[in-house]
């Protein structure tokens, strides 16, 4: 584990705001709800959201799944006391899950889906995570991961990521922590990588354009690049190799041979 930790209680803080009307982020939530199925209303779907920041998904899936019972885990308190506000019929706990966790007795094999979204890339070990993840999983529970690849950013830097992925690497990932691959692959080309290089360009002024902290608000220009890349967005191929969006479906269970694209 890395000796220094991400500050997540001050990121909610400044970046609460931008981070709901970040195009990236509205683009992957209507990936992961496409992959997590069409059950009816969520009858029957217990979900928990690895990561689960500051509710933005839990209330996607709320939307999508009314249905459905969901359960957030975050290791920012701060995070926890957004969500429960956000989406009051879902439970919301803080727990680090790459320290050693035993599930309250109720939650040890819950949930029949999982997502983690944009969490691994924070980790020096993300397969710990993952592992400890499981005792929360039923037998057979679908696990959505998304992970951002391509180039890094001085801004993805300075709010914490260790490295950007592959789909291979996040392949050897899931089948590491026991899980079984249907599904590893790049989304996102050709306007979310265009966005992406807006990031990376920008570099470290971007920090002080989408910082949203007491008192102020993110720049003109920020504002209207994200208008115009929510629509933009939308137009993206759902799979190519050149994506530089990360996105993977998978079991809890035994290891199969080959992967579904």
């Amino acid at each position: 584990m890395s000796t220094t930790r991400d500050d997540w209680d001050r990121h909610w803080r400044d970046y609460s705001d931008t981070a709901e009307q970040n195009p990236a982020q509205s683009y992957r939530r209507e990936v992961i709800l496409s992959l997590l199925g069409r059950v009816d209303a969520g009858q029957g779907m217990r979900i928990i959201d690895i990561g689960s920041g500051q509710g933005d998904m839990a209330g996607a899936i709320r939307e999508r799944f009314p249905s459905a019972e969901i359960l957030g885990i975050d290791l920012a308190q701060s995070g926890v006391e957004i969500s429960r506000l956000k989406v009051p019929s879902a439970r919301f706990i803080q727990c680090d899950l790459s320290d050693h966790v035993t599930p309250p007795g109720e939650l040890r094999g819950w949930a029949t889906h999982a997502v983690c979204s944009e969490v691994i890339e924070h980790l020096d070990d993300p397969g710990l995570l993952l592992k400890n993840a499981r005792a929360f999983m039923g037998q057979d529970c679908c696990l959505i991961v998304t992970a951002p690849g391509g180039p890094m950013s001085a801004f993805y830097k300075h709010i914490g990521h260790r490295k950007h992925w592959r789909p291979q690497e996040i392949e050897i990932l899931l089948r590491e922590s026991g899980f079984t691959p249907e599904r590893v692959s790049g989304m996102g080309f050709p306007f979310f990588n265009l966005y992406r290089c807006l990031v990376i360009l920008r570099g470290k002024k971007l920090i002080t354009d989408v910082s949203a902290g007491p008192g102020r608000s993110a720049s003109w220009t920020a504002r209207m690049a994200m208008v115009v890349f929510q629509r933009l967005i939308r137009l993206n191929r759902n799979s190519s190799r050149w994506g530089w969006q990360m996105v993977a479906k998978a079991r809890v269970g035994g290891l199969k041979d080959g992967v579904t694209c």
